[in-house]
């Protein structure tokens, strides 16, 4: 028995009008931000309140025959796992998680981090769209096949909260549930990309992500620039040179052979072939006026976005404030470096050979010191099984007019390369909401809810299919 479209959209449509827009409201008012940014999540109670809110929708939402359980390990942040019952003998894993990125600034007027304004279609506030909305979704999906007497799989979601932190504590969680979560022959991750609004975009390809904080110090104490300069290097200085090992200042290409890899030709032609869905042009951020991309073409762009190594410097200390900044050579700089790996790099051998090269003979003898941060492995995804690619572009046909597109993604999802080791025989519909403009993890971000409610359909229908395949 197949779902009908017109059906499917109402029941959808009915519960995020209803009931998902106004918790997600109440979620983006939690500033339950990842441990990463707030080591005192748990005396804050922050992530409580969010588990609370989430397991408590699913708890009302849940089919009869569900089963819920907030899953608490010492000294982890919690998962939410929730088991539904199917009349196919399988297991379809959905997967997202309700952690947060910190505030940032720049948010225009009116609008904030933990201020929900909705304008349009648009829900403004941080986590909406990453990844708040997953946990209602999978379960509206599938509650929707239900709502028709559709059969599917038996359904597993989880949801983690550390994943902006790099997942750290999901391992220990996916040893400890392994019998619960059995063997998925299909996982659908709604933490992902879109580019455009118009269709279902699929990711196959995440990059990884290594870093952590580089220092340099060279004084004990801070001296006048104009009776130590010259006699004594600036940390600024060997900051730069330091960095310099790292990257081609002038071509932003990364030097560190570990860091790189061969691009595959199947990714190149499906970059060449989103470039063409989306019609060319520029990829859609906020330049300056005069500032242009990296690359000269939009395939280009992707390609360098979704497969090249890149350093970023995202923070720095030691730098007083432009009006406190006087004549003086300062002690110390330190910077926060965030280098994105390709998809087939091992993010542990990254991360040694970063620190290797940072570290080894310091310039003039000063002290370099790199404190790395959990590595993360991206995920290229396994060739797409005929059923799936089938029912992607079926579905997105059904609620979108237009056929699934298919493209790699700049970010990490560490999720992604457990499970690709631990389940390699599944397949992945790896999608989400994070369309142009929707600037996840920085300010501004907003949820298109009306991409969202056409994306939880694509959903339920590809979950159908799964069961009748």
């Amino acid at each position: 028995m197949s779902p009908s479209a017109e059906k499917t959209r109402a029941f959808v449509d009915q519960v995020w009008d209803t009931s998902i827009v106004p918790a997600l409201v109440e979620y983006i008012r939690i500033p339950n931000k990842s441990p990463a940014f707030d080591p005192q999540w748990v005396e804050h109670g922050h992530m409580e309140r969010a588990v609370a809110l989430v397991a408590g929708w699913l708890a009302e939402h849940a089919p009869r025959d569900a089963t819920l359980e907030v899953v608490r390990l010492a000294g982890r942040t919690p998962v939410i796992l929730l088991e539904i019952p199917g009349a196919v003998d399988d297991t379809v894993l959905l997967y997202g998680h309700l952690d947060k990125q910190p505030e940032m600034t720049g948010w225009a007027p009116g609008k904030g981090p933990w201020e929900p304004v909705m304008e349009g279609d648009r829900l403004y506030g941080r986590g909406g769209a990453d990844d708040g909305y997953a946990a209602f979704a999978s379960l509206t999906a599938i509650n929707a096949l239900r709502a028709q007497g559709v059969p599917h799989a038996r359904c597993v979601v989880l949801i983690e909260a550390c994943e902006e932190s790099g997942s750290y504590d999901l391992p220990a969680y996916i040893d400890h549930l392994t019998d619960r979560i059995g063997t998925p022959s299909l996982v659908i991750c709604l933490d992902s990309g879109a580019g455009d609004y118009e269709r279902l975009w699929s990711t196959t390809s995440l990059r990884g992500l290594v870093g952590g904080t580089l220092r340099v110090d060279v004084l004990t104490e801070g001296v006048h620039s104009g009776g130590a300069s010259g006699a004594v290097v600036s940390s600024f200085r060997v900051l730069r040179i330091l960095l310099d090992r790292l990257e081609d200042a002038a071509t932003g290409e990364v030097k560190v052979p570990a860091l790189r890899a061969d691009i595959p030709p199947a990714r190149l032609a499906q970059a060449q072939a989103a470039a063409e869905a989306l019609g060319g042009g520029e990829p859609p951020f906020p330049f300056v006026q005069g500032a242009r991309p990296v690359e000269g073409d939009l395939a280009g762009n992707l390609i360098a976005r979704t497969w090249k190594a890149t350093l970023s410097v995202t923070g720095a200390e030691g730098l007083p404030a432009l009006a406190n900044a006087g004549n003086v050579l300062r002690p110390y700089t330190a910077v926060k470096l965030s280098i994105r790996i390709p998809p087939s790099v091992d993010g542990r051998k990254a991360q040694a050979a970063v620190k290797a090269e940072l570290e080894r003979d310091p310039p003039y003898g000063v002290r370099v010191t790199y404190t790395a941060e959990e590595p993360a492995t991206g995920w290229d995804a396994p060739p797409v099984a005929p059923w799936l690619e089938a029912a992607a572009h079926a579905a997105s046909e059904a609620f979108y007019g237009a056929p699934m597109a298919l493209m790699g993604e700049g970010g990490t999802i560490p999720f992604m390369a457990m499970l690709g080791e631990k389940f390699p025989a599944a397949q992945f519909l790896i999608t989400g909401v994070l369309g142009p403009q929707s600037n996840a993890h920085g300010p501004n971000e907003f949820i298109d809810v009306a991409y969202a409610r056409r994306l939880t359909a694509c959903v339920a229908h590809v979950l159908a299919d799964h069961g009748q395949r």
